[in-house]
């Protein structure tokens, strides 16, 4: 990983959208500082489009997509992309899944949520669980007393012990049924509504995280940023980023943005 600030001026010149994780990438010791507004309304009035791909619930992508300065956003790793029409008032929802679908996958990980929480102490469901629509997020440090590696591995083994993708956050263990990630459904989401093929175009988009559940994304995308609390994961990311800022969380995603505009 070298430091952003080393970034090719030629390649800058190339970014034209922006992709972020949420948590401890855009936020800081779980608030979003103001500096990250300022920075995406900055790319903004640049011209560069911005779409966070993060793990948080539905509840919360509705009011993301209508109320920060971003262009749409891939929710719950994949379940879905959310844009707002501002011309028109209109949100578009686009899901990977029927409403039936997720309705009998909802059953399926009510049972495996009492089993995790029996069989790991000291986990507990999200607070955001009520706003989900398609997975189930366990939650290892945000609201309870941080749990050991190997306990978080236990709860990763339970979920696909029964047949589901499990996924580590900085803050929760995400488990979901259905053949779908944060790449698939970014996918998606630039061929149906920007009419991109991001296998074609992928030295226009820099993507940037924090944590292993964005190594599918370091991996895919030659541009790829890491805040530098990225570096608590070394050795557990399947993927690292080309690139890492030297502040930590949001204030890295201003970092890297001060650096992509100058």
């Amino acid at each position: 990983m070298q430091p952003f600030s080393k970034f090719p001026s030629g390649d800058k010149t190339r970014i034209q959208y922006i992709l972020s994780d949420i948590d401890d990438t855009l936020t800081y010791g779980g608030r979003l500082p103001a500096v990250v507004f300022d920075a995406m309304e900055r790319l903004q009035a640049a011209g560069l489009r911005i779409f966070p791909i993060t793990g948080r619930p539905a509840g919360w992508c509705d009011h993301i997509a209508r109320m920060w300065p971003v262009d749409g956003l891939v929710g719950e790793n994949g379940a879905f992309y959310f844009r707002y029409d501002r011309d028109n008032r209109k949100m578009v929802r686009r899901y990977w899944k029927t409403t039936a679908e997720r309705d009998q996958d909802r059953t399926r990980l009510e049972s495996l949520k009492a089993q995790i929480l029996k069989d790991v102490p000291g986990c507990a469901v999200s607070a955001d669980q009520a706003y989900r629509e398609a997975d189930l997020a366990i939650d290892f440090c945000e609201d309870v007393t941080p749990l050991s590696v190997d306990r978080i591995g236990a709860i990763v083994d339970l979920f696909e012990a029964a047949g589901a993708h499990a996924k580590v956050s900085s803050i929760h263990v995400n488990g979901w049924f259905g053949k779908y990630d944060k790449l698939a459904m970014t996918r998606v989401l630039f061929q149906e509504h920007l009419q991109h093929d991001i296998d074609r175009d992928r030295e226009s988009i820099l993507f940037i995280g924090d944590s292993p559940n964005d190594s599918p994304m370091f991996q895919f995308f030659p541009h790829s940023v890491g805040v530098a609390n990225v570096l608590e994961f070394k050795g557990q990311l399947a993927a690292a980023p080309e690139w890492v800022t030297t502040r930590e969380g949001g204030y890295g995603f201003a970092e890297m943005v001060d650096h992509l505009l100058a």
